[in-house]
């Protein structure tokens, strides 16, 4: 029996609001930004949420679930195309670079202490979580280029520390 994390994930159930996958790829911007309950289900970690309590746990199960089917390790990658176009930034394979619209999407998020550099972090766990290993090292990477570069002074080190410790050991 399938849960209904993986059910949501396979676009045959909704979130607790009663949302699709398919419908929460298809936001614009401004909800992505401010809407704060869907994230948890587009990248679920097996800690629960401090900010959402009706948001989903990753199981032991969903983990292997994820691992062994190739098609909702490409729903993770879609769910993470999506929150990369969110912030400027763009994947080839496991690449990821800053996005033709960098520039003007960077104001949303690099700024500091702000909330989505938890979401990025959120991101990065649930990628290792789900075989999405190799992506979350090209996300990791690009962070650490755009700290060191356009984030320097605003990207702490501290976050950098989570970053580094999520997209290597979860």
């Amino acid at each position: 029996m399938m849960s209904n994390l993986v059910t949501f994930y396979k676009g045959l159930g909704t979130d607790t609001a009663g949302r699709t996958i398919d419908e929460i790829w298809g936001w614009d911007h401004r909800r992505l930004e401010m809407v704060h309950d869907f994230i948890q289900w587009l990248f679920p970690l097996p800690e629960p949420s401090r900010f959402n309590p009706d948001a989903p746990l990753l199981t032991p199960d969903d983990i292997a679930a994820f691992r062994a089917d190739p098609a909702l390790r490409d729903r993770g990658r879609r769910s993470l195309d999506v929150m990369l176009e969110f912030y400027g930034l763009s994947r080839a394979g496991t690449e990821i670079t800053r996005g033709a619209n960098f520039a003007a999407r960077a104001n949303v998020w690099l700024e500091p202490a702000n909330h989505n550099h938890l979401r990025l972090t959120r991101i990065l766990l649930f990628l290792r979580h789900a075989g999405l290993g190799a992506e979350a090292a090209g996300l990791l990477a690009c962070l650490e280029h755009i700290a060191e570069h356009e984030g320097a002074g605003i990207v702490t080190g501290r976050t950098l520390s989570f970053w580094r410790s999520d997209a290597r050991n979860a």
